[in-house]
Parts: structure tokens; sequence; C-alpha cells
């Protein structure tokens, strides 16, 4: 099937979406209204509270939302086939993520900034509010390591891609020098400076690796993996101006630059999918995700439809910037289709791939019994019409200039040869694959590594609200020991689990995590718009409430005895196995009590309203 079609309807969709859909939640559900004055302009403190340009403020929070689940997590559900994984991207962003994410933004626009916790404690209960920082705490660390992981997975042993992911770091910190100190207000001026600084780092990286500098840049997955948790650190504890809102917006040049492209592409080369629309694995039995496409292909795509995660940045560094409440519209809504868009084009990139090269790829083939078990997975599932053995990847690695593409799991070397195929099909560009992978692969970093910084400085914000009911200095974002402090801690958790997991075991936990935050998202929001007075409006959000509730806590049931406690009959994993397990089950309790007690509050709220009606009449 050409992916042409798919495209042109998901494009068509979104639109609509955006024009009808997100205007009646701005106007009838949240009545934005820019006669409020933003948390930006009346806590403006020069360093997290600070009012944005609308635009700057959308490319920060788009490069901070967009991490790697929109790119790996359809590469990882193509297993079950394209149509799956588009059917859920396109309903479940327009439905479920967008709005998410505008609800939990404007109502921590209203409440200076204050975290998901924070709202869940005043709208909800004292109660929903110290769970839901637990389970924040648990989400953040395990989903930053299972971003942080890709990163490592596709960086290790490349220095082309290492340096050239690199050099966005201080590139980023003279733009923001330039941006907010030496020229304040000529962005347009840094942007020209910062997409230039990008193509020549791809151009540079590509130089360096084919030279005697290549060794200093060649590292190993374990010391990417700490110079990553450096970077991470470095980002939360310095001035929001200085590094993190800069390279933010750099990057989301780069990924909206990227997709655009990559849109034209798909329309232009009409790629066909190899991959069918389902797959025998919809049934189970899948070597990358573990159980049937009912409710696995939900935790999979997990970012790309809808993200808890997102709700951290929505409460967390995007508030503090909002210049005006009507901005809320694009930078909320409107992200978030932006992100649903970049699913689909990953999954078309993956479905592109024939079958055969697509499982070789993400099938781990280091050790002689993973090649054996390898082998033994083609002979048994290869069907007619449906065949597993390897038909171009050696062509393919020898355009990418890779040594092996053989067992690069986790999705993002998948999906850069995925687009350097399609980029390689446009007219003049055959020939410059190699250079296309490693454009893509930086592309993928940079999706990634934003959401790194930016999710650990949120974190960071939420850890110190917590510890400063204990001590107080904590709570405050601007002294300096409490952030080093809280960001190290956070920063220890998340370095802990990529060295001791693998994507197979990390990326299931992240999206059923995820997603069960989302359903607490979903719960403070709906109680926020029914606290307000527009319970009729609740709808909103209560249809993806519901929906995303049932299908996470299924799979969270069906991963907790179905993988982690058989992981943990074997010697070897038992720790991880009980550990994930255990992780899992916390969180979906979290979820639960949250859940219940939002009901509760909804219900005592609603039988409140008829008596403030009659009060209030009897005032007129």
């Amino acid at each position: 099937m050409s992916a042409l079609p798919i495209m042109i309807g998901t494009l068509c969709v979104l639109a609509i979406a955006y024009r009808y859909y997100s205007a009646f939640i701005a106007a009838k559900v949240m009545m934005l209204d820019d006669r409020r004055q933003t948390p930006a302009h009346t806590m403006n403190d020069g360093s997290n509270y600070y009012p944005t340009s609308k635009w700057v403020l959308f490319g920060h929070h788009f490069a901070a939302i967009s991490g790697a689940g929109p790119l790996v997590g359809p590469v990882l559900a193509a297993q079950f086939g394209f149509l799956p994984g588009l059917l859920w991207l396109v309903i479940g962003v327009v439905l479920g993520g967008a709005v998410h994410d505008f609800v939990i933004l404007v109502s921590s626009v209203r409440r200076r900034g204050k975290s998901l916790a924070e709202i869940a404690r005043t709208e909800i209960s004292p109660l929903s509010g110290v769970v839901t920082g637990i389970a924040i705490l648990f989400v953040v660390v395990i989903a930053l390591a299972g971003l942080g992981l890709v990163v490592v997975n596709s960086l290790g042993e490349s220095p082309w891609g290492t340096f050239t992911v690199g050099f966005t770091i201080p590139l980023a910190i003279a733009m923001g020098f330039y941006m907010f100190r030496f020229r304040i207000g000529k962005t347009a001026e840094a942007t020209i400076i910062g997409v230039i600084g990008l193509f020549a780092a791809v151009v540079v990286g590509g130089r360096i690796a084919e030279s005697s500098l290549a060794s200093s840049f060649t590292f190993s997955e374990t010391t990417i993996t700490y110079l990553m948790a450096a970077y991470g650190f470095i980002a939360s504890v310095l001035p929001v101006w200085m590094l993190l809102c800069p390279r933010d917006y750099l990057s989301s040049f780069m990924k909206i630059g990227t997709v655009a492209f990559l849109i034209i592409g798909v329309l232009f080369v009409a790629p066909h999918l190899h991959m069918p629309a389902t797959t025998p694995f919809v049934s189970g039995g899948g070597p990358i995700i573990p159980g049937k496409v009912f409710p696995f292909v939900f935790v999979t795509i997990a970012c790309g439809a809808i993200s808890g995660f997102h709700s951290l940045i929505s409460s967390g560094t995007t508030p503090k910037m909002l210049d005006r409440e009507t901005d809320a519209r694009v930078i909320g809504y409107g992200s978030m289709l932006m992100e649903g868009l970049v699913g689909v084009v990953a999954l078309v990139a993956a479905s592109s791939l024939l079958p055969g090269d697509y499982f070789s790829i993400n099938m781990k083939q280091a050790t002689p019994e993973a090649k054996t078990t390898y082998t033994q997975f083609v002979e048994k599932n290869t069907t007619e019409g449906f065949d597993l053995h390897e038909q171009k990847l050696e062509e393919l690695t020898q355009e990418t200039g890779e040594k092996n593409l053989r067992g690069r799991t986790g999705g993002a070397v998948t999906l850069a040869v995925g687009i350097a195929q399609i980029f390689s099909g446009l007219p003049g560009m055959r020939g410059l694959m190699k250079y296309w992978y490693h454009f893509a692969i930086m592309f993928e970093a940079l999706f990634i590594l934003t959401t790194i910084d930016a999710g650990t400085r949120v974190a960071r914000f939420m850890l110190g609200e917590f510890l400063g009911r204990f001590y107080k200095p904590l709570e405050r974002p601007d002294w300096m020991p409490g952030a080093i402090i809280t960001s190290a801690l956070i920063v220890g958790g998340w370095t802990y689990f990529i060295r001791t997991g693998s994507i197979s075991t990390i990326w299931p936990m992240f999206g059923i995590a995820n997603q069960l935050l989302a359903t607490i998202a979903l719960c403070v929001g709906t109680t926020v718009i029914i606290n307000s007075g527009r319970a009729k409006y609740a709808w909103v959000t209560i249809t993806p409430l519901v929906f995303v509730a049932t299908t996470t806590l299924t799979a969270g049931w069906r991963a907790i005895f179905d993988n982690f406690l058989e992981d943990a009959k074997k010697p070897e994993s038992m720790f991880r196995g009980y550990l994930d397990a255990g992780l899992t089950a916390i969180m979906m309790t979290c979820a639960v009590i949250v859940l219940v007690d939002s009901i509760v509050r909804w219900r005592r709220t609603l039988r409140a309203l008829p008596i403030k009606e009659q009060l209030a009449e009897a005032a007129d």
C-alpha cells in the first residue's frame, strides 16, 4: 500500500481538529482570556518565570514533550502492522493527547505555574496530591531512563553522531546569550546562526568520523550514559534562558523542519508500505513487544497519541513562561497534534522497510545464542506474503556507512534507516544515504535530549516541592543548593535504570507508567473543569480518561504476570523482574487511588451545585 493517502488523510484530520475542536475547548471549556495576567508576568524572576514569545515557547514546549516516544513507540508498534498504530495515533491525539496537554497547561497557568501534584492537592484532595507526587517521581525516572537508553543505543561507538549532537550544546549556549543578553529580542538573527550551525555540525561530523579525530569522539555505551547524565544535571541547574530554552528552540527547528521535509518526501516519493496492515503478532508472540495488540499497542505507541509525561511539562516550565492565556491553544493543543504527526511519519518510515530487514535490526544478534534464537524465529514465522528473511539489509548497511545494522534494538536505527530511504528517493538525493542516515540519528537524539533536560528540570521542581514539606528552602526553585541536590537525585535515578536495564524491559514499563500518569492528569483536568462550574463539558476529558484507564490498567496487569514475574523466575533477572513488577504495581495503585478520590470529589461538587445556584438566586 502507498503511504500517500495515509499522509493526506492524517493532515486533513489534524487540521480540522485544530481549527474546530481546539477552538471549542478554548472558548467553551477553558474560557481563555488575555485580560488575566499569567505567572510569567506576575512572578517574573528572570530565571524560571519569564514571559516568552509564543513561537519561541512553542518551540521549547514541542521540543520538551517530543522525546523518543513519538519516534520509537510507532516503530516498535509496527510489529503489529501499520493499521493498529495508525488508528490510535490519529484518534488518540485528537481526542486524548492534545486535550490532556491543553487542559493541564491552562490549569497550571491559572494556579501560578504549580505542578500537577500541587493542582491535584488543591483541586481533589491532599491524599491525591501526595499520591500524584509519588507517581510522578516514579514516572519521570522510568521515562527518562527509557528515553536515554535510546540515545545510548544510537550514539554508542558512533563518532559522527556523538560530535554532531555534542556540538549543539555550546551552540545553544551561544544562542542563549545572543538572544537574551547581547542582542535582546533579535530572535531571527540567533535562529539563522543556530540553523547554519546545525547543518555545519552534520557535515563536519562526517569529516571527523573519517579522520584521525574519530577515536576522540568514539565512546562506549557506558561513557555515553555518564556524559548524558552530566548534561542533564547541568541543564537542570543553569538558568532556563541560558541553555534549556535556546537549545529546545534550536532543536524545534530541526524537529519541525525535518518532519515537514519528511512529509514532503512521503508525499513526493509515496513509499510503499511493505509491512502489512496487520501481522500474525496481533494475537501475541511478537519478538519486540510481548503480548497481544490489545492492550499493548496503546502503551507501546505511548507519547504519539497521549502522554502523561507531557502533563509535567504543561505544569512545569511552560506555564511559567506563557505570555498570554490564548497562547495556550497553539502551544498546548497544537504542539501535541504536531507530535501525533511525528508519530505517523515514524510509523510510515518503519513500515517502508521490508519485514525481514525490520525484524533483523530489532532483534538481538550479538551472541551465538541470540543468533540461533533469531534464526529459529525467522523459520517459524515466515509465511506466504510475510517473508522474514533478510533481503536488502547488507545493501542498506553499506549505503548508511555503518559497520553493522543487525541487532541495533531500540527503534532509533530502524527509524533512521527508514528516514534515509525516503530522503534518498527525492530527486538529486541518491547516493547521499549515509548523510541522511546520520542526519536522522542527530534528529532523533535531539528529540530525546531535549526531553532529558526539560524532564530533569521539571522533576527537580516537583521533588523540591515534595521535600519542601520537610525542609522549606528546598521548595524554592531559585535556591541553588536545593537545585543541585534535587537534580542529582533525579539524574542518579534514571542513570541507574539505563545502566541495569534494556529496551525490552524499560520501554514496556515506561509505556504503562506514562499512560497511568495520563490517567491521573485527566482526573485532575476533569476535576478542574467540574470545580470551575463547567461540569456539562467534563465529557471532553472523561471520554479519553475512561479509555486510557481501561487499556493501561489491563496492560499493567498483563505485563506484571506475563512478563515481569516470568523474568523474576530466572536467576540472572530475578531482581529486575521483581523491581519492574513492584514499580508497575505501585503506579497502578496510585492511578486507582486518584481515580476513586476524583470520583468522590466530583460527586461532592455536583451535589453542592444546586445549593450554590439557589443561594445565588436568593442573593439576586
